[in-house]
């Protein structure tokens, strides 16, 4: 009988832990809530760039949802191009064509950012097909070129769909969307094997170096 006992409660202990496994990992969907449940207000930029009449923040945030539903594949490349032309692309692809569908072409900003300030960047040769698609570059970039906020995610209220998110050696969009607690779900690529491009992580995320709102000197 108490072995029986003892095999229940060791099932149970690894049900228990297999499902925290899968909900931490986002196996199991996580139910997604909005601004308005937690009484935020929307932010809508006060900038409309490439004049299609949505501002820059809604822009951004539906221009990388339009590049999400092509299901790019994770591989990292050059391109004479620039930009991925393929079915191929990494994480700074989902930032790059997030703002360059709201009008802004990161290839040639960060390029002129790069010559204007060349120290900063640490870049002894130049290459305007690739250095846009650094997370380092981006990061000194947007510490140039865009209105730096909170990485606390504790502070929720602060963090707004559209947004610009840097960890260490990644980048990502701020979801509109949001788990229990209010913290934002982040839409970005970070490796073949990534269930799904918009997920929960930031909660258990130790590395955010960077949170920025592109709109600001536009």
């Amino acid at each position: 009988m108490k072995k029986k006992i003892l095999i229940f409660i060791i099932l149970v202990i690894f049900i228990i832990i297999s499902f925290a496994f899968l909900y931490l990992f986002n196996f199991i969907p996580h139910r997604k809530y909005t601004n308005k449940d937690f009484g935020i207000e929307d932010y809508i930029s006060k900038t409309d760039k490439d004049g299609d009449g949505i501002d820059d923040q809604t822009d951004i945030l539906e221009n990388v949802r339009k590049y999400i539903a092509t299901k790019p594949k994770y591989k990292s490349k050059y391109y004479n191009t620039g930009y991925p032309n393929d079915e191929y692309g990494v994480c700074t692809d989902v930032v790059g064509f997030g703002l360059l569908g709201a009008g802004y072409n990161l290839q040639e900003l960060v390029n002129a950012d790069i010559v204007e300030h060349q120290s900063q960047y640490n870049i002894e040769k130049i290459d305007k097909n690739i250095d846009f698609r650094r997370v380092r570059n981006l990061k000194i970039y947007f510490d140039n070129n865009a209105i730096s906020l909170t990485t606390d995610i504790k502070d929720f209220k602060e963090w707004q769909g559209g947004d610009i998110i840097v960890f260490k050696n990644h980048i990502g969009i701020i979801s509109e969307k949001r788990n229990k607690n209010g913290t934002p779900f982040i839409i970005h690529h970070a490796s073949p094997v990534q269930r799904a491009y918009e997920e929960d992580i930031l909660e258990v995320k130790t590395d955010i170096i960077g949170h920025y709102r592109y709109w600001h000197y536009f």
